[in-house]
């Protein structure tokens, strides 16, 4: 059966649908030796598909991963700077998993590793609003003001942010301990929000996304993640969101423009 070639790559584990597009963009798929456009389909039982030198040839078994990603490290397959990646940590899984988002290198903590494109979509498309809580470490204790600056929600170069839940954590002896809780997905969100008010962060530790937690992972392990966690971390992103027609129909207006 013909479907869009975005789904059929995402199935197969090739990445999640937005990077897909990329790809296919890039001219980096081929469907029976031609290179392939966004929006076609194809039929993986029939059609010779190739994402640069790899013959896609069916889904693979789903793989889902839990991390606690290690400072100094790039949420990455590779690097070209010959730096460690999430994936030198990786043991034992034999298909080809990819990281959900991004933890930039001085950031630590959870990190979701899947080859399930659609779960992968769906996590990081901002109709999500999955709750991300996030561990950060200050010099200086937050201020009542600024905690209600961050509450309400901070200018940043690229617009504001939604309103953040912060709640002040136990101080250690060398600093002030905070977490908050955001939804939004920007680059470097929450080290930017806290700049913003005046703070440098020092370490940034992510701790749960939705339901799924962190846990007791050392810095560098991984394990997979329990059918049990998968249930209600899909049933708290909800469904897929399907374009409707109208969309489709102004997108094709816009391109014959």
């Amino acid at each position: 059966m013909k479907q869009r070639l975005q789904k059929i790559l995402a199935h197969a584990g090739v990445a999640s649908r937005r990077k897909v597009e990329e790809m296919i963009a890039e001219g980096l798929v081929t469907v029976n030796g031609r290179v392939a456009v966004i929006g076609e389909k194809a039929d993986p039982a029939i059609d010779h598909i190739k994402v640069g030198q790899k013959k896609i040839s069916g889904s693979e078994p789903k793989v889902y991963v839990v991390m606690n990603k290690p400072r100094g490290v790039i949420t990455s397959l590779s690097d070209p700077e010959g730096r460690k990646t999430v994936m030198d940590f990786l043991k034992g899984v034999r298909v080809r998993i990819f990281p959900v988002g991004r933890l930039d290198y001085h950031s630590e903590g959870l990190l979701i590793l899947t080859n399930d494109g659609e779960l992968a979509n769906r996590l990081m498309h901002p109709s999500s609003k999955v709750d991300k809580v996030y561990h950060v470490k200050i010099r200086e204790k937050l201020s009542d003001s600024e905690i209600s600056r961050l509450r309400r929600g901070i200018r940043l170069d690229d617009g504001i942010t939604a309103p953040a839940i912060v709640k002040p954590l136990p101080a250690s002896d060398r600093g002030s301990w905070v977490e908050i809780t955001i939804h939004e997905g920007r680059q470097r969100q929450v080290r930017r929000m806290f700049e913003a008010v005046g703070h440098l962060v020092q370490r940034l530790r992510r701790v749960r996304i939705g339901p799924l937690a962190l846990g007791g992972l050392k810095a560098g392990e991984s394990r997979l993640m329990s059918q049990d966690e998968l249930t209600k971390l899909s049933r708290s992103i909800g469904p897929a969101r399907k374009k409707s027609k109208v969309s489709r129909q102004k997108l094709e207006k816009g391109k014959k423009r």
